[in-house]
């Protein structure tokens, strides 16, 4: 039987942006601690909590709000704005909490029955490995890039159950009592997300916190039966990558507000530089370019979330689309904030300036796989001149 939370009243998107905007100086000011934490601060998360931001797309029999995927996506991109590093925790752990609600309804009761506000880290590269057994399976594995991971209560980790006949790709669901988190997140970009490695040895893991993944990607999982909301039926590797790209899309709009406070009263041997039309073309250029990226990706998976609102077939050509203006609106913030930085000059190199972090994080942010152009460009191509048949 599943637990049900007294449901509150859900606050419209408009409340959750206000909230989102409220954070973002705070978010701004923390942005050096959490560089040099090498993780989000407790404090964020704590603030995250208290504005209910990490409750958008979680069901609402546990206290959730069941938003669509462009609200999560456009208060994650606000919080960017701020700093990338806690925007992108508050990314993952709030699409954590959409994965968890396509497992079984005894795997979300594990959880949210006694916590309805536990927090999830998660790996989607399939590095563990597991062994069936008599009402489960034995895993164990190696599982990096798990963002917030010290924050987290449970872990989400993907991997190959090893049939002897078969090999099947899933995900598990594990308490953080077993697993031990590795300290390797030295990097040079999103420094402050603590996307550590965990290690996982030969822990036993019950059938039902186990996920098909070819189920889970098609958005047929387990939990697409318990809940109607639209949210629940994207299907991932299309649109779903939007989360990422959220957050270079709001970077690179930090990076310009930032640009436009550092330039103002900048004088180049006593010349106003935002007088100088290069300067000027650059404002302009960036600002058209963040713009444009803004507008393709949320537009796309805006769209995505009417077809499943209309409960129409989510075709090929929807997730290749999708997938093309995701990586394509990173790569477009990636030129902004290129050409923003190049344009400010050499006082922005030093390491306690904002803008020389940015930078680096917009470019953290774009490497991510879901968002590499060439696959995306590819795919698409090969889609549209029919050569993928």
């Amino acid at each position: 039987m599943l637990h049900t939370t007294k449901k509150p009243a859900a606050p419209s998107r408009e409340e959750l942006l206000r909230r989102a905007e409220a954070l973002v100086p705070v978010l701004q000011e923390r942005s050096a601690q959490c560089e040099t934490l090498r993780r989000c601060p407790d404090e964020s998360i704590r603030d995250y909590l208290a504005n209910d931001l990490l409750r958008i797309c979680q069901p609402a029999r546990y206290g959730g709000f069941e938003h669509n995927y462009d609200v999560f996506c456009e208060v994650t991109q606000t919080l960017a704005r701020g700093c990338g590093s806690q925007a992108w925790v508050h990314m993952v752990l709030t699409d954590n909490i959409l994965k968890l609600a396509s497992y079984s309804a005894q795997a979300q009761e594990d959880v949210w029955g006694k916590d309805p506000t536990a927090k999830l880290s998660n790996c989607v590269t399939p590095t563990g490995k597991a062994r069936p057994v008599e009402g489960g399976v034995v895993w164990s594995g190696r599982h990096q890039f798990s963002s917030g991971v010290d924050h987290a209560d449970w872990v989400l980790a993907a991997g190959i159950i090893d049939h002897g006949d078969r090999k099947q790709e899933c995900s598990v669901l594990v308490p953080k009592r077993d697993i031990t988190i590795v300290d390797d997140w030295h990097v040079v970009g999103l420094a402050g997300t603590g996307s550590k490695t965990f290690v996982i040895e030969d822990k036993f893991v019950p059938s039902h916190r186990i996920l098909d993944k070819k189920t889970a990607d098609a958005g047929k999982a387990p939990g697409t039966l318990l809940y109607t909301a639209p949210v629940y039926h994207l299907p991932r590797g299309g649109p779903s990558s939007a989360t990422y790209c959220a957050v270079a899309v709001g970077i690179a709009e930090g990076c310009l507000e930032a640009y436009y406070q550092y330039t103002r009263p900048r004088k180049s041997r006593g010349r106003p530089w935002a007088q100088m039309a290069g300067a000027q073309i650059v404002a302009a250029t960036a600002a058209a370019e963040i713009e444009a990226a803004a507008r393709m990706y949320l537009g796309a998976l805006r769209e995505a979330m009417v077809v499943l609102e209309r409960k129409e077939p989510f075709t090929k050509h929807r997730q290749v689309h999708g997938k093309r203006n995701m990586a394509y609106a990173a790569q477009l913030s990636i030129q902004a904030v290129q050409r923003l930085f190049n344009d400010a000059g050499g006082r922005v190199l030093y390491s306690d300036h904002d803008l020389q972090r940015k930078f680096r994080d917009v470019h953290a942010a774009a490497a991510h796989h879901s968002l590499t152009w060439h696959s995306a460009a590819e795919n698409y191509g090969a889609h549209v001149l029919g050569a993928d048949d």
